[in-house]
C-alpha cells in the first residue's frame, strides 16, 4: 500500500483506541482492551474503504458480544483529524470505515509527485540479495523450464529491486561433475564418427544435435590432429572447445529474452578457491558432519530429515550436493549477500529439501531460500505441442523467441504463481485483441496516451490541479481506479515477501480493466474544465503507472496500436 493507504489505516487504529478507552473510562466497555486486531481493506467496497475486526478480536477479553462493543465503538470513535467521514457496526461486530474525498484526491497527488518512483519503497532496507536464476546445463540448449525460470527469476530479481533491496542477478555455470564427463564423451565419440570411425554412443550419453555440431566444429578446426592423441587430452580439447561456444549461446539468448546478468559464475571457481574443502572442514569442525564406514556424512536427522547423507565419498571424492554447498558459502560469507534466491524446476525439491538443511545448519534458517517452478505445457489449438515445426526435436528457449513476441513471453509466463503448473496457449500469445493479456494491459497504456494526443492536437495540455479539483473524482469508477493505484506499494512488497512476480502481472490486468471501466463511463474531453482536468490528471496516474511496471518488467509500453 501507498504511505498515504497505511497513514489512513493507522488513523483508523488510532481512533479505535481512543474510542475503546473513552468508552471504558466512562462504564461503556467493562475494560480497555488491550488485544490485537486488523483494520484493511474488506474484498467488498460495500463494506467500507477499510475495515477492523477489533470488536471481536476483543470479544473473550471484554466477555460481551461483538456486534455490542462494535456498536459502543461505533457512537464514540471520533473522526476528526483522519480521512473517515463515518464509521458504522455491521455484521458480527465489523467496524466499517468510509472515506472522504480529500483521501483520493491525495492518493492521486501522491502519484503524480513521485512519478517513476511511485510504488517502491523502503521495505528491504537495502538488504543484499543475490537471485540466481536459469543456470542452465551448458551442455544443451536450454528447455521450456528455463524459458519459465528465466522471466520469473529476472522479474524477480526486478520486484525486490522496486521493494527496496540490493540485487544482483546471477547465473551458476556447471562447469564440473558428470555431467561435463557426459559431455566430453559424447563430444569425443561424434568427433570419431566423423572421421568414420566405428564406435557407438552409449544410451546414457547426449544425443542431441547440438553434440554433432559441436563435433564438427572442433574438427573444421583442427582436423583429425586429436585421434591419435590419449583420450583424456581429446576429451579435454573437446569440451575447452564446445564449453565457451554453448555458454556463449546461452549468453545470446538470454540476452534476447532480455536478461542480462551481473554474474556468470563458474563452478571450477569454487574448487580453485579452495572453497569446496573450505565448507568440508567447516561442517566437521562444526559437529554436523561425522565419519562413518570412511564416508563423511551430514547430520540430517538432526534438522527434520528422515536419514543422514554422504557429502564426502569413501574413496575421499565430494558428492554432487557439496559445490552447492560451497556455492552458497561463497555467496552469503566470501562475498557478504544478507540472502540468496535460487530459481529452480519442482524436479529438484528432494535436493532442495536436503541442501536446505545443510544451509540451515551452516548459515542459520532463511538466509538461502528456493524457489520452485512447476512444469509448463505449451498448448497450440487445444493441444499439447511437444515438438519444434521447424526443426522436430524438443522445444526449446530459442524455438520460442523465434516464434512469440518477448513482451507475451515475460508477460504470460508471469501470470501464475511459480508453484502452479501453467499450460501456455501458443496462439494466444500472438493474438493481438483483449483476450491476450499483455495485448489488453499495452492497450489500455495505448488508450490513455491516445487521450493525450487528442487534447494536445486542440491545444490543451495537462495542469496541475488544487485538491479541490482532485476531489471531483467521486464517480464509483473513479474511485476504483484510484483504490487500484493506492494498492500499488503493496502490492510491489507482498510480491517481495512471498517470491511472487505474478502479482504484479494480475495487478497491471486489474489496472488496465478498471481503467477501461472509467473510459467507458466517465467522459475527459466536454466536461467543465476543473473535472476534465482533474480526469487529466487520473489518466495520467493511469498511463505512468502501467508504463512503469510493464518497463520494469522489461516489456514495452506502447504509446498506440
Amino acid at each position: 500500500m501507498s504511505y498515504l493507504v497505511q497513514k489512513g489505516q493507522d488513523q483508523i487504529r488510532s481512533a479505535i483506541l481512543a474510542a475503546a478507552a473513552s468508552a471504558a473510562a466512562v462504564g461503556d466497555l467493562p475494560a480497555v482492551p488491550t488485544g490485537p486486531f486488523q483494520v484493511e481493506v474488506p474484498a467488498d467496497r460495500a463494506n467500507g474503504d477499510v475495515s477492523s475486526n477489533a470488536a471481536m478480536a476483543w470479544a473473550r477479553e471484554l466477555r460481551q458480544s461483538p456486534r455490542k462493543t462494535a456498536e459502543i465503538l461505533a457512537h464514540r470513535i471520533d473522526l476528526s483529524g483522519t480521512y473517515a467521514l463515518r464509521c458504522e457496526a455491521a455484521g458480527v461486530g465489523f467496524l466499517n470505515f468510509y472515506f472522504s474525498d480529500v483521501y483520493y484526491a491525495d492518493i492521486v497527488a501522491d502519484v503524480l509527485a513521485k512519478g517513476a518512483a511511485y510504488g517502491r519503497s523502503d521495505f528491504g532496507g537495502g538488504k543484499r540479495v543475490l537471485v540466481e536464476f536459469v543456470s542452465a546445463n551448458p551442455t544443451g540448449p536450454m528447455h521450456m523450464g528455463n524459458a519459465r525460470g528465466g522471466a520469473l527469476g529476472d522479474c524477480l530479481a526486478a520486484v525486490l529491486q522496486a521493494a527496496g533491496y540490493y540485487v544482483e542477478r546471477e547465473f551458476y555455470v556447471n562447469d564440473g561433475g558428470n555431467q561435463i564427463e557426459k559431455f566430453g564423451l559424447s563430444l569425443d565419440i561424434r568427433y570419431q564418427q566423423h572421421f568414420g570411425a566405428a564406435v557407438e554412443m552409449p544410451e546414457d550419453a547426449y544425443h542431441g544435435d547440438d553434440i554433432t555440431r559441436r563435433a564438427e566444429e572442433f574438427a573444421a578446426v583442427h582436423g583429425g590432429s586429436y585421434l591419435e592423441k590419449p583420450e583424456k587430452e581429446r576429451r579435454a580439447a573437446l569440451v575447452s572447445f564446445a564449453l565457451p561456444l554453448n555458454v556463449e549461446e546461452i549468453r545470446a539468448n538470454l540476452e534476447r529474452y532480455r536478461i542480462a546478468y551481473d554474474t556468470w559464475f563458474y563452478e571450477s571457481a569454487l574448487y580453485q578457491s579452495g572453497e569446496v574443502d573450505r565448507v568440508i572442514a567447516l561442517l566437521k569442525e562444526s559437529g554436523h558432519a561425522y565419519e562413518q564406514d570412511g564416508a563423511l556424512w551430514f547430520r540430517a536427522t538432526a534438522f527434520g530429515l528422515d536419514k543422514d547423507f554422504v557429502i564426502v565419498r569413501s574413496n575421499g571424492l565430494p558428492t554432487y550436493i557439496v559445490p552447492d554447498i560451497a556455492y552458497h558459502h561463497n555467496k552469503l560469507v566470501t562475498r557478504g549477500f544478507d540472502r540468496s534466491i535460487l530459481v529452480l524446476g519442482s524436479d529438484h525439491h528432494g535436493h532442495t529439501i536436503r541442501l536446505g538443511a545443510v544451509l540451515d545448519a551452516m548459515f542459520g534458517g532463511g538466509r538461502a531460500q528456493f524457489v520452485l517452478t512447476q512444469l509448463v505445457k505449451l498448448v497450440r489449438g487445444g493441444e499439447v505441442v511437444r515438438m519444434s515445426k521447424r526443426t522436430g526435436k524438443s522445444i526449446t528457449l530459442e524455438d520460442l523467441l523465434n516464434e512469440i513476441p518477448i513482451d507475451a513471453l515475460r508477460f504470460l509466463f508471469n501470470m501464475r504463481d511459480p508453484g502452479a503448473a501453467m499450460d501456455f496457449d501458443l496462439d494466444l500469445a500472438v493474438e493481438q485483441s483483449s483476450q491476450n493479456p499483455v495485448y489488453y494491459c499495452q492497450y489500455a497504456h495505448a488508450r490513455v496516451c491516445s487521450i493525450f494526443r487528442r487534447f494536445a492536437s486542440d491545444g490543451i495540455s495537462q495542469r496541475e490541479c488544487a485538491r479541490e479539483e482532485l476531489s471531483m473524482l467521486n464517480a464509483p469508477e473513479e474511485r476504483e481506479l484510484i483504490r487500484l493505484l493506492g494498492a500499488l506499494t503493496g502490492e510491489i512488497i507482498e510480491a517481495a515477501k512471498h517470491c511472487d512476480p505474478a502479482r504484479l502481472t494480475r495487478y497491471c490486468m486489474e489496472l488496465a480493466a478498471g481503467f477501461h471501466k472509467f473510459y467507458n463511463s466517465c467522459h475527459v474531453m466536454g466536461e467543465e474544465e476543473p473535472l476534465m482536468q482533474a480526469r487529466l490528471a487520473l489518466c495520467a496516474c493511469v498511463r505512468d503507472t502501467l508504463a512503469n511496471l510493464l518497463r520494469m518488467y522489461k516489456i514495452t509500453a506502447p504509446d498506440q496500436m
